[in-house]
């Protein structure tokens, strides 16, 4: 049974969250805090995450980050602002999905799901893929160059993994948008480009690796 970590100090909400959770096969641990969150990471494992931003002693972002130090588990953020500003802040440090209060129950279910097996299945592919001195490893989610780490944001880690996962296979900025951050974005295209920027900085002289379809999105190209 996959266990879920609600993280929230209205206790309305993390008993309205635990009761659809647990309808859907999930067994439920409560926190009321980010502090309280943090501790129980560190004492138990869970799946997947649900947490608010805005709480006392330590907010869901703070929490997010600390989690993140000590195990890898995706977390889907709750908030009652829906600004561009926040979702990209939070998906820099790591959340996997971003629901604005109020929300429906169904479909934070439904947001967990496609988490879960978005996560399940990048677990699968426990592969290497190599190009001249640079070498992707999916297993370790570690980049290298030269036999040095690549130092990126989490999402530019789930960005290029998804983009060689598709090596030589056209993606528009919208399906880019959609299997990488995991929402329906209703803001404009510079959130990809943004991000496939700090991709290619990263990359050094591997950027080109990454190419442009004008008017479309972008491409790994096939590695011989």
């Amino acid at each position: 049974m996959p266990r879920l970590l609600v993280v929230d100090d209205e206790i309305r909400i993390r008993e309205l969250i635990k009761e659809y959770a647990e309808f859907n096969g999930f067994e439920v641990v409560q926190a009321e805090d980010g502090m309280d969150a943090v501790e129980k990471v560190r004492e138990q494992d869970f799946d997947i995450i649900i947490m608010d931003i805005m709480m006392p002693r330590l907010d869901g972002y703070s929490a997010c980050k600390e989690i993140k130090k000590i195990k890898e588990i995706p977390v889907i953020m709750l908030s009652a602002r829906g600004e561009e500003y926040d979702k990209l802040f939070g998906f820099e440090i790591g959340v996997d999905d971003y629901v604005v209060k109020p929300f429906s129950p169904k479909e934070l279910m439904a947001r967990v799901r496609a988490v879960m097996n978005r996560v399940n299945g990048a677990k699968k592919t426990e592969d290497i893929v190599t190009y001249e001195t640079l070498v992707i490893n999916f297993t370790a989610r570690e980049v290298t160059i030269d036999g040095e780490k690549v130092q990126m944001t989490p999402k530019e880690y789930d960005l290029l993994f998804y983009l060689v996962r598709n090596m030589n296979i056209a993606l528009s900025r919208e399906k880019l948008l959609e299997e990488v951050w995991g929402f329906d974005f209703y803001g404009d295209d510079r959130t990809v480009d943004t991000h496939i920027k700090m991709l290619r900085n990263s990359l050094g002289r591997y950027r080109n690796l990454i190419v442009t379809l004008r008017g479309m999105g972008y491409k790994f190209e096939k590695i011989q």
